[in-house]
């Protein structure tokens, strides 16, 4: 019942930060962003064992350990470059924001670019000549 425990946090701080948010802006968004840091840090280990089954099944099925890497690399990405535009986003700078996004998504097509190759390669394999 962790999500107990990170929405009870949510909501305390979401108070406290609409409080101060009025005298002193800065420390709300420092606030706001410690908080959001403190609930990634708390969910790093949940993530830890999610990437260790995958692991675990993709050695049992074989799977060529490059591509989950891949695959796992993608989803770091995008997690971070969500984070990361969230806490700009607190800050009021949307326009920063959009562009982390835009970044994220560049660097998740250029690195899904091999995965990309091999399930083309595969598909022309698999086409009568």
């Amino acid at each position: 019942m962790e999500i107990i425990q990170i929405v009870g946090l949510g909501l305390i701080v979401t108070i406290l930060t609409l409080i101060i948010k009025e005298q002193k802006p800065m420390f709300a968004f420092l606030l706001a962003a410690f908080t959001g840091i403190m609930i990634f840090l708390f969910l790093i280990g949940k993530i830890s064992t999610v990437i260790q089954v995958l692991e675990d099944l993709a050695q049992k099925s074989s799977i060529n350990m490059v591509f989950l890497k891949t695959i796992l690399k993608i989803i770091g990405v995008a997690y971070i470059a969500e984070f990361g535009a969230q806490i700009v986003r607190d800050a009021g700078q949307e326009s920063i924001a959009s562009k982390i996004e835009l970044s994220g998504k560049v660097l998740i097509m250029v690195m899904a670019i091999p995965i990309i190759t091999v399930i083309i390669e595969t598909v022309v394999k698999l086409l009568p000549a």
